[in-house]
């Protein structure tokens, strides 16, 4: 089989530099991760892949201090982690999203927050006797501080959707960051017990050519246009 398995709702153009809130299939241009399954999936654990998807899904942590939580949730709706408003299968096609939110302090709110502690503790040291704040307490003030800053931030959501072609084993996966990756990379194989594989054009081209042409692909030579 060769490579052109893709989705139909997927529109090709130039890759354009990635918004980590903005990994939609449904773009105009997007950069794309080719993945293989390695092993093969039965019909058991497929029939399973809408339970595990809500197993695994995304955990919300606006009421909360956490810093980062990922999950997957529905590709139509990234706020319907139960999958109401419209089911994961599409066809031959699995679809779903990985929905990532990290908490995020700016190093220049830190340092003015850090600045303002610090002083306060200055004033309280001079109070005692003391001229000097210790360094191992200002390490503790800053670790205050930053989780005092982390929990008033609000996460920063990220999306980034995936396709599942169950039948010719192959995933796509509407990001090229490494980072997010790697994230779906793990969290895929956690849920459904399948690892990854990204298609490398060398794996391209033996999708394409067969396994018996590896040795011929592996002694190509480079060729210099001048």
């Amino acid at each position: 089989m060769g490579p052109d398995w893709f989705y139909p709702w997927v529109r090709f153009g130039t890759p354009r530099r990635e918004k980590e809130e903005d990994m939609s299939l449904l773009s105009s241009s997007l950069g794309l991760t080719r993945f293989r399954v390695v092993e093969d999936a039965d019909q058991a654990l497929l029939r399973r892949v809408p339970d595990l998807l809500k197993k695994f899904a995304f955990r919300d942590i606006d009421d909360s201090a956490e810093e980062r939580s990922f999950g997957w949730t529905n590709i139509d709706d990234m706020l319907d982690t139960n999958w109401e408003k419209s089911p994961p299968e599409k066809g031959r096609f699995l679809a779903f999203s990985l929905r990532l939110e990290t908490r995020r302090v700016q190093p220049a709110v830190l340092k003015k927050h850090l600045r303002i502690a610090l002083d306060q503790e200055s004033a309280r040291a001079k109070d005692q006797g003391r001229n000097f704040v210790s360094r191992d307490r200002k390490r503790e003030l800053k670790e205050q501080v930053f989780l005092r800053l982390r929990a008033r931030s609000l996460p920063i959501p990220a999306v980034f959707d995936a396709l599942w072609d169950h039948q010719a084993g192959r995933v796509l996966l509407a990001t090229t960051n490494a980072k997010a990756r790697a994230l779906f990379e793990d969290h895929f194989t956690l849920s459904f017990g399948l690892r990854l594989e990204p298609l490398s054009p060398f794996f391209l081209a033996l999708d394409i050519l067969g396994e018996d042409k590896a040795r011929k692909i592996e002694n190509l030579e480079p060729t210099v246009f001048i």
